[in-house]
């Protein structure tokens, strides 16, 4: 910032216009070592259901051999691992005080299997938790660089790229210094428009006065965001140049050129 101030005293820069840009930074993170937001959710909900459905059998099975009642509030269907834990605490205790004539020491043996297997179950539903909470918004991550998301990078001239943890690196430049940079856990440039704008105009306590982007950022929602900070934006959107060509405009059964009443 003090580098930047210097060259606006000089005159070299005037921070009333920014040209954005973002480039793809790989991790130093395993890539085998992916974490996605779909698979977690699932095996997660997986093993709810199926552990919900072990607490009944194993609640009904110290019921119908002696056990207290269980209360109310204590039936209800597990929705954490704080919730299947407290319940295997609960069934664990009712066991040790169930008569010692109802049970066989082999049926004793297996319920205090089932009441580990609760125990094991709750650990493995924190650690789903833990991963969502590190995930937030994101779809994956690295285990060894839980900061970086799993993207994917251009590698040569054909665009042949592989999935890898990576950063997307926003720059904004002027007279070819850079006067904003962020780093995003987004893989793609759309969703990084507004907070990188944001960023800018806190950093120098006002926005630009034009930015110019390529149709990367091009959405409805970014327009309107341009359109409240009353700044000029030359951003183009994905279709843009598409929409020019003559086999475009004279397709009949395109969507986009259908006629609306």
């Amino acid at each position: 910032d003090a580098v930047v101030s210097i060259l606006v005293e000089k005159g070299v820069i005037s921070l009333e216009e920014q040209y954005v840009d973002g480039t793809k930074i790989e991790s130093k993170a395993n890539k085998y070592t992916f974490v996605w937001k779909k698979t977690v959710e699932k095996n997660r909900a997986k093993l709810l259901e199926n552990t919900s459905a072990a607490l009944a059998q194993i609640k009904e099975q110290i019921r119908l051999n002696g056990g207290s009642d269980i209360k109310e509030e204590d039936s209800e269907p597990a929705t954490s691992a704080k919730d299947v834990k407290r319940s295997a605490r609960l069934c664990e205790r009712q066991a040790k005080n169930l008569p010692k004539a109802k049970l066989t020491g082999r049926e004793k043996q297996k319920l205090n299997t089932q009441i580990d297997h609760l125990f094991k179950a709750s650990d493995k539903l924190c650690e789903y938790e833990k991963s969502l909470d590190i995930l937030g918004e994101r779809n994956s991550y690295s285990k060894t660089d839980p900061d970086a998301t799993f993207m994917r990078l251009k590698e040569d001239a054909m665009n042949n790229g592989q999935t890898k943890p990576a950063y997307n690196l926003q720059i904004a430049t002027e007279n070819q210094y850079w006067t904003n940079f962020a780093l995003y856990p987004n893989p793609t440039d759309t969703l990084t428009f507004k907070p990188f704008l944001d960023k800018y105009k806190k950093r120098y306590g006002k926005q630009s006065k034009s930015v110019t982007a390529d149709s990367g950022y091009g959405s409805e929602e970014n327009y309107e965001y341009l359109e409240m900070e009353e700044m000029m934006g030359y951003v183009k959107y994905n279709w843009f140049h598409k929409e020019q060509h003559k086999p475009f405009k004279e397709d009949a059964f395109n969507q986009a050129n259908f006629y609306y009443n």
